[in-house]
């Protein structure tokens, strides 16, 4: 008898994180997970005329006789695991990934086979933690009958599926997300439709007399933009990219057009004493209007209160809730001694300043004094350890395994006395990627994005780290995503480095070599940027420049001549994963264009 067949709309989820989560939790987790399938999701599926075709232990399958219902299904099952994790830790936190696809499937009495549900299970794999992609059949059909719009993510050749697959992530908000286009050698923030709450905040205006006051200033715009982060469904404009426009004329509708948003804060300090005034206004990007202004007098001691009045003002007029959670500052810095948040501030400001050892210095005596004066601060821990790894990362230490314990311990005390902070896990992970504990850091990058949605650096560094996993494609929507919320940031070849590295890795050299060019056309000083773009020039038969890219990645680094040198400086090169990549796409490209083995 030949197999049974039948239209289908299938539906496939896994949790984010499970290995991690079970590691932490084996018995807590596995009774949570058994609790939400049977309150929530074998309801839900029950209700839109679904059916669980099996459970895959970290998730389940499903299918659906309609489309229609496959998604609204998968959009209450995502609100409702938003509801659920409200009071949650975000590192203990369930969230479903889903993908749905629509095809002809092989049907058995407790299994669904064929190529419908392997692209369905490559779909949930794309998608965002609590996220919905979908393939096109499936855009296709609800489109015009369900009030929910999608963010194309373009072709993607996924594991086992010859054809490339056509991806929309799914939008439940009415309105179109922005897209990014790779196109010749640019990316470009698309914002016809900016996100409903997509807002910059523009470097505030230091008004005070004292030029000196300028990292207070600085200071606190980055606080806002830390603070907007915790409104829910915000998309915020990272601190790099909004700090390009530093004392510059703007124009604000220009602002908009540029980086996809509709909102724009800007306003100004000034600052006598302890005594500190801060005017802000809200201005609508599309028309220009001014939509909402206000001053607010405080001091030092209060100030953490007077900013999240300012968010909270500012959650409210939009009609957003904030979240309510232990990561609030407001709480906390009530009782920090001003002079030691003073300090972090200007620890931050030196941060943030061209790379130098100068400044790196000056950045880590303001933290470490901050820590003096404030044994307790979280913060200056954070700012201590991130100049630390960041000084890893790039070779500037001169004492690895002191500034190594160092920031781990510096950073395991910070996530002790409060978990709740997205940087101290990046930061982390940055430190686990190094210490080629890639599995840990991308567990700490996750947790990092978790806590805060508009992390781009994470997102960055959560890309790269999936990379060197084996998984580019689950890489390319990370870097991008970061991309999307820091176009201008001053590690911006870095994004496109990696993004490049990853279509090359999955055979798209075609699609590789535009942000290769991109990432070494923002940073030529770099050996690694000659060298990626070289392996796709290479494997794209371009030997000419891709010979001359060698050459100039070799002068830059000339004890990184072999393919054997570069995989002992790169330990984390050598996943076995990312190697059986490798050895086809980058090995070959730099083999062709004269790099040798040994």
């Amino acid at each position: 008898m030949p197999p049974v067949r039948r239209l289908a709309a299938i539906l496939a989820a896994d949790v984010v994180g499970y290995s991690r989560l079970m590691g932490a939790d084996e018995e807590g987790t596995h009774a949570r997970l058994q609790a939400h399938l049977r309150e929530l999701v074998n309801p839900k599926i029950a209700e839109y005329r679904g059916r669980i075709v099996k459970n895959t232990g970290d998730g389940f399958l499903a299918e659906f006789p309609s489309v229609v219902d496959a998604v609204r299904c998968a959009v209450e099952i995502q609100r409702g695991m938003a509801e659920r994790n409200t009071a949650i830790q975000p590192k203990e936190r369930i969230e479903f990934r889903i993908g749905i696809n629509l095809g002809d499937v092989i049907v058995e009495e407790h299994d669904i086979f064929g190529d419908g549900v392997n692209v369905a299970a490559r779909l949930e794999v794309l998608a965002e933690s609590g996220g919905i992609c979908v393939s096109r059949v499936v855009r296709d059909q609800i489109q015009d009958k369900l009030d929910f719009t999608f963010e194309d993510m373009g072709e993607q050749q996924v594991k086992n599926i010859t054809r490339p697959v056509r991806v929309y992530a799914l939008c439940p908000e009415p309105t179109p997300t922005p897209l990014l286009i790779v196109s010749g050698a640019a990316a470009i923030p698309q914002t016809a439709a900016a996100p409903r709450l997509s807002i910059v905040v523009l470097p505030f205006a230091n008004l005070s007399n004292d030029p000196e006051q300028e990292y207070f200033a600085d200071g606190i715009t980055d606080d806002l933009t830390t603070d907007l982060s915790k409104i829910s469904g915000s998309f915020v404009i990272a601190r790099n990219t909004a700090f390009t426009y530093k004392d510059k004329s703007v124009d604000v509708k220009q602002i908009g057009r540029d980086l996809g948003v509709r909102y724009v804060l800007e306003g100004s300090v000034r600052r006598t004493g302890d005594l500190v005034r801060v005017n802000v206004q809200m201005i609508d990007a599309e028309s220009g209007a001014h939509l909402w202004a206000d001053r607010f007098d405080t001091d030092r001691a209060n100030l953490a209160e007077a900013q999240d009045e300012i968010t909270g003002r500012l959650a409210r007029t939009l009609n957003f809730a904030l979240v309510q959670d232990a990561g609030r500052r407001i709480d906390r810095e009530k009782v920090v001694d001003p002079d030691a948040h003073d300090l972090v501030m200007r620890g931050w400001a030196w941060f943030y300043r061209p790379l130098s050892v100068e400044n790196r210095r000056e950045a880590s005596q303001a933290f470490a004094q901050a820590l003096e004066n404030d044994p307790q601060s979280v913060e200056a821990r954070i700012g201590l350890a991130m100049i630390l790894v960041t000084n890893l990362a790039i070779h500037r230490s001169a004492s690895l395994d002191q500034d190594e314990a160092r920031a781990e311990q510096l950073l395991l005390e910070a996530i002790e006395r409060d978990v709740n902070r997205s940087m101290a896990h990046y930061a982390m992970g940055i430190l686990r990627r190094l210490q080629s504990r890639l599995g840990e850091a991308r567990g700490e990058l996750e947790t990092a994005i978790a806590l805060d949605r508009n992390n781009a650096s994470a997102f960055r560094q959560l890309g790269l780290t999936l990379m060197w996993l084996g998984e580019p494609q689950a890489a390319i929507i990370n870097v991008e995503k970061g991309i999307r919320l820091s176009p201008y940031d001053a590690e911006i070849h870095f994004a496109y480095s990696v993004l490049g590295l990853c279509h090359l890795l999955l055979g798209h050299v075609e699609q590789a070599i535009p942000p290769l060019r991109r990432a070494r056309a923002a940073n030529p000083r770099l050996y690694f940027t000659h060298l990626n773009l070289a392996a796709a020039l290479g494997l794209n038969g371009e030997l000419d420049e891709a010979s001359a890219c060698l050459t100039e990645a070799v002068k830059l680094r000339p004890d990184f001549n072999s393919l054997a040198r570069l995989r002992l400086a790169n330990p984390w090169t050598r996943n076995p994963r990312y190697m059986a990549l490798a050895e086809s796409t980058f090995d070959v490209g730099l083999r062709r264009a004269g790099f040798p083995d040994e």
